[in-house]
């Protein structure tokens, strides 16, 4: 086992987007980061341009085997995890390629698809829960542990019961609303982890050109992923907190 002083990280989804950029800001500071990945080779991929501290590992956040298997290989290479981010996510389940403006129109909340829901709840919300459950023992093992998950904006009720609020049109109950249920999950576990001293958080993106929205976002992904790194390094012990672009903090 290698030393306990080493900071050491693990980032669900990490091989490409604001996963990505978060591993590479972590390793800038010093950490050790285990980049997730559900295709380990695009995660050895990822990690040979990130250099030496980064290891790819193997993980779907729906299956739990590859979420165990993950839990084994950090207990034995370090015994502890100081910083956890569930950045994993999709946001529909339906064919690929399609546009924004296509995914909305699909899933409005009167003919959205069951299977299509139950899948992105799979893995945005159900696949957090497994996640955080499976590292606890290993946080547990490290001093001022945290907890990241990346949500967006357009989780918030409150934002979206705005008719100024600008996306409010694209909430649906298939990624949506998947964002709101992670929210309460983050402040779930805020609430239980308190006294152990684990912080947890949701940190969302600003509306970033990635493959969560067929790259039709307006900010590059080295500026949309600026907030969910600040919130990554933070060491503050600020909890149960959810923040967006420029450290605004949003309403649930």
């Amino acid at each position: 086992m290698q030393t306990s002083k080493k900071r050491v990280a693990l980032v669900t989804g990490a091989n490409t987007g604001v996963g990505f950029q978060i591993a590479k800001a972590l390793i800038e500071n010093n950490y050790t980061v285990f980049v997730g990945a559900r295709n380990l080779e695009n995660g050895i991929n990822a990690a040979s341009q990130l250099g030496n501290n980064a290891i790819a590992i193997e993980l779907d956040v729906t299956k739990q085997n590859t979420i165990s298997a993950a839990v084994e290989k950090i207990q034995t290479q370090f015994g502890k995890l100081n910083l956890l981010v569930n950045n994993a996510g999709i946001s529909h389940a339906g064919k690929p390629g399609r546009t924004v403006e296509e995914v909305v129109a699909s899933n409005r909340p009167s003919i959205a698809s069951l299977d299509e829901t139950r899948t992105v709840w799979e893995t945005n919300v159900f696949g957090v829960v497994a996640v955080i459950q499976a590292f606890i023992p290993l946080l547990k093992n490290a001093e001022q542990a945290r907890i990241v998950n990346v949500s967006s904006g357009m989780g918030s009720l409150t934002l979206n019961l705005n008719p100024e609020f600008p996306y409010r049109f694209g909430f649906d109950v298939v990624y949506g609303a998947s964002k709101t249920a992670l929210n309460a999950i983050t402040v779930a576990f805020a609430i239980e982890l308190e006294n152990d001293n684990i912080t947890v958080n949701s940190v969302s993106p600003s509306y970033t050109a990635t493959a969560l929205n067929n790259f039709q976002g307006t900010d590059t992904v080295e500026e949309g992923s600026k907030e969910p790194i600040r919130v990554a390094l933070d060491e503050s012990g600020v909890t149960g907190q959810f923040t967006g672009p420029h450290q605004e903090v949003y309403p649930w």
